[in-house]
């Protein structure tokens, strides 16, 4: 039997800005779930794509005084190089701005268009007298219609995560210009959302969505679904719409067909079925990544679609919380913005793997990073507790039994202990419950450590029990090899160096933990982490 194909998504960083530890945060969480996936044999796919689109990126381009395909393609670039620096393994990047999506795109709204999902209105708009156009949601600011909340963008509250019409704000404001708010009439086109209303309450009823998540798009659904406005007036950066003059679609429209289309590029590569995968009722399982801020656009939107043309919905939607730094939302104007390359002038890359593993749970929670918070962790649990256990046994072995190890180990019963506990790490990976995982095997570390130190084997005379020293060693090394084992979704890197270590490539199959090192050579231990010096340090800044 063909093995089934999952296709693990993110959401697609903006092409107008670098990548920061917002969107690392995702990207690791979706990378530690497909690395252990792998391992397990599975045929794991990850993508993701920039979001290429937008009015935000035209006026960020004449700000830069750019063409804006320029940019993105510069973006494009340092935002793979930066995920690629903390070893996100995606099998493909894409770009919305690729040839794929906009023949996809256009492609679909004529299908939509047949079908009778498509109409056009005409709708008030809000209107920047300085600027002379439209006025982007993002450049639209105000006092959210349904929560009240300040400060909310003109398309969706990030608050309470319900969308509206940037004519629907409380004292909307334009934050390009201090010019007053003209409301303008125009003509635009809308997907009828109405129509898919039945088969989503349906479809959301029957999803293994955390509760939250299934309780949040039933409440918008109960009050009635408005249609979706998926046209904006030229100047703007996108595609055009076919039959259609000076409108292009919205941004949001062909990000989440984006998906289809970065999945045909990477099929075509792997030479798998695109129909097959994308067919109505497909075998083949799609688990999404996002964050709460955009739970509407993928449980209400981006399936309406897939409806509409009759393609498979995902299987799962995985929703996480935002970052905070210090308890705030980050931000440049609040000094706290951590980019990917200000973060790796600092820090091992692992090390935030390890510290949002540490954090991350299948509920949708904010993750708080914390400079003294994250120190402590590395120095105390992964240097202290589990890079100590190969580097305080290796010396042994090195000096006085050449690097070998001993033919069988020292304490059996402890060795299988810390191949029973693999069950219960299984599931914490596969529920996306990373902070359970980490903390049993820090919890098996601590065993580990408490072992060595009961033995001693510093104590003991190499020339009176030599034998003993060798399987004690020998046994600290293999209780080290399972730990990493584990680990080694969270910490690509230092498993490599591990690998090196060990002379044994352990980290690419699970099934290898029933296998421990006997009469097996190592190579001479060095260095796999380096203790924090934060030398005063509160916080970190952009540079």
């Amino acid at each position: 039997m063909k093995k089934k194909t999952i296709l693990v998504t993110c959401a697609f960083p903006y092409s107008n800005g670098p990548i920061h530890l917002g969107h690392l945060l995702e990207h690791i969480q979706a990378d530690i779930w497909v690395r252990y996936r792998k391992m397990k044999g599975e045929e794991v796919l990850f993508m993701s794509s920039d979001d290429s689109h937008g009015a935000a990126i035209m006026l960020k381009a004449i700000d830069l005084d750019m063409d804006p395909s320029k940019m993105i393609q510069k973006m494009h670039k340092e935002h793979k190089e930066d995920l690629l620096k903390f070893s996100i393994s995606h099998d493909i990047y894409c770009s919305t701005n690729d040839l794929e999506n906009k023949n996809i795109t256009q492609k679909i709204y004529l299908i939509l268009k047949k079908r009778g999902y498509i109409k056009k209105k005409i709708v008030s708009q809000l209107y920047d007298s300085e600027k002379k156009f439209f006025l982007p949601d993002r450049f639209v600011k105000g006092n959210c219609p349904n929560c009240l909340s300040p400060d909310q963008y003109g398309d969706n509250c990030e608050i309470c995560g319900v969308v509206y019409n940037s004519t629907d704000l409380l004292h909307p404001r334009s934050i390009l210009s201090q010019s007053p708010l003209k409301i303008k009439k125009t003509k635009h086109i809308f997907l009828i959302l109405s129509k898919f209303q039945k088969k989503l309450f349906e479809w959301i009823n029957c999803m293994p969505f955390s509760q939250s998540v299934k309780n949040k798009s039933i409440e918008w659904i109960s009050k009635g679904l408005k249609d979706w406005d998926i046209s904006r007036d030229d100047p703007y950066f996108g595609f055009k719409i076919p039959e259609e003059k000076r409108k292009y679609f919205y941004v949001w429209l062909d990000a989440t067909i984006g998906y289809i289309a970065s999945s045909r590029t990477l099929f075509k590569k792997r030479k798998i079925s695109f129909q097959r995968f994308w067919k109505n009722n497909s075998e083949d399982l799609l688990f999404h990544f996002i964050g709460k801020d955009i739970i509407y656009f993928h449980t209400l939107f981006w399936p309406s679609i897939l409806e509409g043309i009759k393609y498979r919905k995902p299987n799962n939607i995985f929703v996480h919380g935002h970052l905070t730094v210090d308890g705030q939302k980050m931000s440049k104007s609040k000094g706290n913005f951590i980019s990917a390359n200000s973060y790796l002038k600092h820090f091992d890359s692992d090390y935030l793997r390890y510290y949002f593993a540490s954090k991350l749970s299948s509920k949708f929670e904010d993750v708080n990073f914390n400079l003294t918070d994250f120190s402590n962790k590395i120095n105390k649990e992964l240097i202290n507790k589990i890079i100590n256990l190969a580097s305080r046994n290796a010396s042994f072995i090195k000096k006085y039994f050449c690097n070998y190890l001993s033919k069988k180990l020292d304490n059996m019963f402890l060795y299988q202990k810390f191949i029973k506990e693999s069950k219960k790490i299984e599931q914490s990976f596969i529920s996306l419950n990373f902070n359970s995982a980490v903390k049993r095997i820090c919890f098996l570390s601590d065993l580990a450590n408490k072992y060595v130190e009961m033995c001693s084997p510093w104590k003991i005379d190499p020339k009176l029990e030599n034998k003993k020293m060798h399987e004690i060693c020998s046994t600290g090394i293999n209780l080290f090899k399972i730990l990493m084992t584990y680990l080694s979704p969270i910490l690509p890197k230092i498993a490599e160096r591990s690998s090196n270590f060990l002379n044994y490539s352990f980290h690419h199959d699970w099934n290898s933990l029933n296998n421990p090192l006997l009469n097996h050579k190592i190579n001479d231990f060095k260095s796999l982490a380096s203790r924090i010096d934060l030398n005063g340090k509160i916080f970190l800044k952009e540079d």
